[in-house]
């Protein structure tokens, strides 16, 4: 449990993550009153980290649940063991019983999913669920959502409901591909991500590729602000930048200035056309 927001910055700060005010006043309202948290914001920007990060700090199991389309019950939440239950049937033949069907529908035939997990886990510490890029799944499966996001609890209907001792931390995320449903977002604490500040982005730089020389950070950090001001199909972020800086640091790079540079701009590119668009961006004497 953290003490106030200056403690969830102090503990994300150990395990290398950075947060500004707002995000550390997010998660410490999201852990002390037990409510979802919805984290949105560009790509790239952190939000799967910062779920990652939160569950190291609290020294909690993370479970991660990646949302995709045409996700349902049987991925998600919670399904039978088939298999198990088809066992059953057959040593039941062979010994000449008989099974009613409630005898299949047992908790020894129950297969947790992510989020059922989460409601059983055995703590101590409870764990953090992770549901990222929910953006990505189903309308539908929002609603299969909202009776644990407002309760903390599952219902299967051969067994009833399951609710959580120690309710777990939930992080969701959304890169806003689609508009979420109002019911998910009022049961939901809610905060935005902007790309870090030049000084903060400097940091995590730092911390992710400890090898990089501190003019390199300077001089990359600097084209990727200026790169997010193009007219870009997706701009870099964090991922990205560290990723380009690793790069160079490999190629024993110092600053922007040396030749054959823009060769390396595939890791800050993602399409054709943005790779066109960085590459004439890039700093005029780097051929």
């Amino acid at each position: 449990m953290f003490a106030d927001p200056a403690d969830v910055r102090h503990r994300l700060d150990a395990v290398d993550y950075l947060v500004d005010d707002g995000l550390a006043m997010a998660l410490f309202l999201a852990s002390r009153l037990g409510r979802p948290l919805l984290l949105e914001g560009e790509p790239g920007v952190g939000k799967t980290a910062a779920a990652k990060a939160l569950a190291r700090a609290l020294g909690a199991d993370l479970i991660r649940l990646q949302c995709y389309e045409g996700l349902g019950v049987s991925e998600a939440l919670y399904e039978w063991n088939h298999q198990r239950q088809l066992l059953a049937i057959r040593l039941a033949e062979a010994r000449q019983e008989k099974l009613a069907e409630a005898d299949l529908f047992t908790a020894d035939f129950l297969l947790d999913r992510p989020v059922l997990r989460a409601v059983r886990h055995p703590g101590p510490v409870p764990p953090v669920l992770l549901i990222d890029e929910i953006d990505r799944a189903d309308d539908e499966f929002e609603a299969l959502l909202l009776e644990f996001l407002g309760e903390h609890a599952v219902t299967i209907p051969e067994l009833g409901t399951f609710t959580a001792v120690r309710p777990p931390t939930v992080v969701l995320t959304s890169n806003r591909s689609r508009d979420l449903h109002d019911a998910l977002r009022r049961r939901c604490l809610y905060h935005w991500i902007e790309y870090p500040a030049p000084a903060r982005a400097t940091e995590i730089v730092r911390r992710t590729v400890p090898g990089a020389p501190a003019t390199l950070i300077g001089a990359a950090g600097a084209f990727v602000a200026r790169a997010r001001t193009l007219e870009l199909d997706k701009a870099p972020g964090m991922a990205e930048s560290i990723d380009w800086v690793a790069a160079l640091t490999v190629l024993g790079v110092t600053d922007l200035l040396a030749p054959g540079l823009p060769a390396t701009l595939g890791a800050l590119a993602k399409t054709p056309d943005d790779l066109t668009q960085l590459t004439a961006a890039f700093p005029e004497g780097t051929p």
